[in-house]
């Protein structure tokens, strides 16, 4: 069985209307993991995923960007590169 860790997602983006992560622990879904605001301009969400490496993107207003806090990245087909989290 396959064991799983609390990994928090951060993005700084005041700006904003909508925030969401998408990647390979949801199958790129959008719609999946949505972000929460708070009073700072700060987006968060707290996902249980399970052990191992996982590639994803943030979503923002429809755009598809990289993690700027990402520690690793990896390139896609789509000629940009996905983030990289290790759980």
């Amino acid at each position: 069985m396959a064991r799983s860790k609390s990994v928090t997602f951060i993005l700084d983006a005041p700006q904003a209307n909508t925030v969401a992560v998408a990647g390979t622990f949801n199958d790129w879904d959008a719609t999946r993991a949505p972000l929460a605001k708070n009073k700072n301009g700060r987006w968060k969400v707290k996902l249980s995923l399970p052990t191992g490496r996982h590639e994803y993107r943030f979503v923002v207003d429809g755009q598809w960007i990289s993690d700027p806090a990402a520690i690793e990245s990896a390139a896609n087909p789509h000629g940009s590169d996905n983030s990289v989290v290790v759980v």
